[in-house]
């Protein structure tokens, strides 16, 4: 689907990627001949039951760990290590933020032997700016909300200006109000910087709203069950555009496929 955001050829490519963990009795099979593409400006949603294996199939993605049989491709190299143009932003913001650096120090942290000092302090204070922590650097993690370490987790994939950006349910541990103030920070940002993003989360209205696509997993051993383009309006409202006919058909043909893979899971 073209969008306001121009699509080249297929950024990352994920091609039959098969996930185990443990060997002969203990045999856990996670991901099976799991296949898409994400096109660069794309921002596409994964979503599915619970244990269908999201998580695992973003750090796989990421080269945070290796597949079992399968590859992703990377702007046309096989992925075997974390790509020096792709940033995770993880679900736990109070883990992957460090307590003892400031809120500009852990933004520029993976900046450090990349570019000088001054250029990265411009990069966090642009990346902290877009996303509403402007005069916050000074601060420690633990001196904010959650939603505000969370924005700031977001900032330091920001500042690292990757080709893509995945995101692991990055708004799963926030009250309703600031994940809805997230989300629409996100297409925020997605719109000022252009950025590929693949976004991994349990929540079906969360994922019609935001994606260009959403792609549905089965329950583990997980395969892609359906690819659904979102045709809906850009910008994105959260009233008006969660009130659109297409945007409950969206929903409801997302929330039936899930909840045929659950039937499914259980009868298997």
């Amino acid at each position: 689907m073209m969008t306001e955001h121009t699509m080249e050829a297929s950024l990352l490519q994920v091609q039959n990627l098969k996930k185990n963990f443990g060997s002969g009795e203990k045999l856990a099979r996670i991901l099976e001949n799991v296949t898409f593409e994400v096109n660069a400006g794309e921002f596409v949603c994964v979503v599915g039951p619970s244990g269908s294996g999201k998580t695992t199939l973003l750090r796989t993605i990421a080269g945070l760990q290796a597949a079992t049989q399968g590859q992703v491709v990377f702007e046309g190299e096989t992925v075997t290590e974390p790509p020096a143009k792709m940033a995770v932003v993880f679900q736990d913001y109070s883990r992957s933020l460090l307590p003892w650096m400031t809120v500009s120090k852990n933004v520029m942290l993976p900046l450090k032997n990349k570019f000088p000092d001054r250029e990265r302090k411009e990069r966090a204070e642009k990346a902290l700016e877009s996303v509403g922590l402007a005069g916050k650097g000074g601060l420690y993690p633990w001196q904010l909300s959650g939603g505000m370490q969370q924005r700031a987790a977001i900032a330091r994939g920001l500042a690292y200006q990757p080709d893509v950006l995945l995101m692991d349910e990055p708004f799963a541990a926030v009250d309703a109000q600031t994940r809805i103030e997230l989300e629409d920070l996100v297409l925020k940002i997605r719109a000022e910087y252009n950025t590929t993003i693949l976004f991994v989360t349990h929540d079906i209205d969360e994922a019609v709203y935001l994606a260009d696509r959403v792609i549905v997993l089965s329950g583990a051993p997980t395969s892609v069950t359906e690819n659904i383009v979102v045709d809906l309006p850009q910008p994105r409202h959260q009233v008006e555009t969660k009130g659109l006919p297409e945007y409950a058909r969206l929903r409801n043909r997302v929330f039936q496929l899930i909840q045929e893979a659950k039937s499914h899971a259980v009868i298997g």
